[in-house]
């Protein structure tokens, strides 16, 4: 039985910026809501609140919904939005 899923968390933009690192490796229960990543980088980093609601995500190069339950091995992109050109 797994109890523990590794999962990697590839950052951009606000969340790059804040962490000074382009992606992130995490322990995980199996089954954690990918928005528990978004949870956890918040309260590691107060300064993302702004970004809680406008944030997507993707899980292994697809866009997901907040609830998706996430897998050891999963790569996971949190994309806030961005602006430029």
């Amino acid at each position: 039985m797994v109890n523990s899923a590794t999962v990697t968390v590839k950052l951009f933009a606000a969340y790059q910026d804040a962490y000074g690192v382009p992606e992130l490796t995490l322990q995980l229960q199996p089954g954690t809501p990918v928005a528990a990543v978004r949870d956890r980088l918040i309260a590691e980093h107060p300064e993302l609140a702004q970004w809680r609601d406008l944030t997507r995500f993707g899980v292994n190069l697809q866009f997901v919904e907040a609830h998706t339950a996430l897998q050891d091995g999963d790569e996971v992109v949190l994309i806030p939005p961005v602006s430029g050109g």
